[in-house]
């Protein structure tokens, strides 16, 4: 049995689909790591929407290295990569947007829609291998999601103006 590598001659890019599948891997695994709390929290966008944001973030990003890497083979001259991160942040936004709503005059998921666009860009991070910035990133992501929850709950709120009711 071949490895991923045997594949490479159906892939252009100057990486191998070894690397390709790390770099999806990771996003997937750090998209999990940042949806964990709002899994935990019974939220609607839990870990495998997370973890999906990530993933497809980051076969947006890869897939952009390979349209690069086509349209030098063939001579095409104006290729911007710029226009697929833009495509990938606003379906990103897209998505947390759907996640923020507001029902009895309470805003919900500004949290969660905030933690998918962290996701989105962990995603691109790992899609053009930046391991170390996806990483921290994730990291930073897990502990305000996580372990500065208790913080949040006991900070002193300023009195919102009358007939607010939102909510995070």
């Amino acid at each position: 049995m071949g490895s991923i590598d045997s594949f490479s001659s159906l892939y252009t890019a100057d990486v191998g689909l070894g690397v390709v599948a790390a770099r999806l891997l990771a996003a997937c695994i750090l998209g999990a790591v940042l949806g964990i709390d709002r899994e935990m929290l019974s939220r609607p966008a839990g870990i495998r929407t997370f973890m999906l944001v990530s993933v497809a973030a980051a076969t947006f990003t890869v897939v952009t290295f390979e349209v690069l890497a086509r349209a030098q083979a063939e001579g095409a001259g104006n290729v911007d990569p710029i226009r697929i991160i833009e495509a990938v942040t606003a379906g990103v936004a897209f998505l947390a947007a759907g996640a923020i709503i507001q029902a009895r005059g309470k805003v919900h998921g500004v949290t969660t829609g905030a933690g998918l666009w962290l996701a989105g860009a962990v995603g691109t991070a790992c899609g053009v291998g930046a391991y170390p910035i996806a990483i921290l990133a994730s990291a930073l992501g897990f502990v305000v999601l996580t372990l500065l929850r208790p913080l949040d709950r006991v900070l002193p709120k300023k009195a919102p103006p009358p007939g607010d009711t939102s909510e995070d």
